[in-house]
């Protein structure tokens, strides 16, 4: 028991906050931030992965599933990676945990010449951007809503991701344009 929980806590340790300084980036496909958030459906939860381009904030992959593993945050970086078709180089800011730091992740980022940044551990305003979006999010559309489906949630979600924050919430951060209005200037 030991040994493994030396493991367990060299494994934890590993990793580096490489945006000390939290800095915005002045191009699309510099950072990404990504991050799991917990939703119900029927009582029962769902797990919520989404990649947001700290450049615009705008929301470029996002996934939905029963289960909280690897495979949900992988499948959410591959569809980001797949309509992006971002340069080697580019980081990718995450938490601390298990999903994001185990083997089928970490060799999807290699493969793809992407740099893994990670939050320093109990430090959930490291990733304050992601943060954001998920209290946006749950305070304008999620709570006061009982969702019987894993379709129906989907389906708000889409709307909510797709068709309003993405395409028409202004941004303060942002000049207060919409997100992709904003990468649309930057072009």
């Amino acid at each position: 028991m030991t040994h493994r929980s030396a493991g367990l806590k060299r494994f934890l340790a590993t990793g580096e906050n490489l945006r000390p300084d939290g800095n915005v980036p002045t191009v699309v496909n510099k950072v990404w931030v990504a991050d799991v958030t917990y939703l119900k459906v029927r009582g029962v939860w769902r797990y919520l992965s989404v990649i947001m381009d700290l450049y615009s904030r705008r929301i470029i992959s996002w996934s939905l599933d029963k289960n909280r593993t690897m495979e949900v945050t992988k499948r959410t970086l591959q569809n980001a990676i797949k309509k992006r078709k971002p340069a080697k180089g580019l980081m990718i800011h995450t938490d601390r945990g298990v999903e994001y730091r185990g083997q089928v992740y970490q060799r999807a980022l290699k493969r793809n010449g992407i740099i893994h940044s990670l939050s320093r551990a109990g430090k959930c305003t490291d990733n304050a951007h992601m943060e954001s979006f998920f209290h946006s999010m749950k305070a304008e559309v999620i709570r006061g809503n009982t969702f019987k489906s894993n379709m129906e949630l989907r389906g708000v979600l889409g709307s909510c991701i797709n068709k309003y924050y993405n395409a028409r919430r202004m941004h303060s951060g942002i000049n207060y344009c919409s997100l992709i209005e904003y990468e649309a200037l930057a072009a």
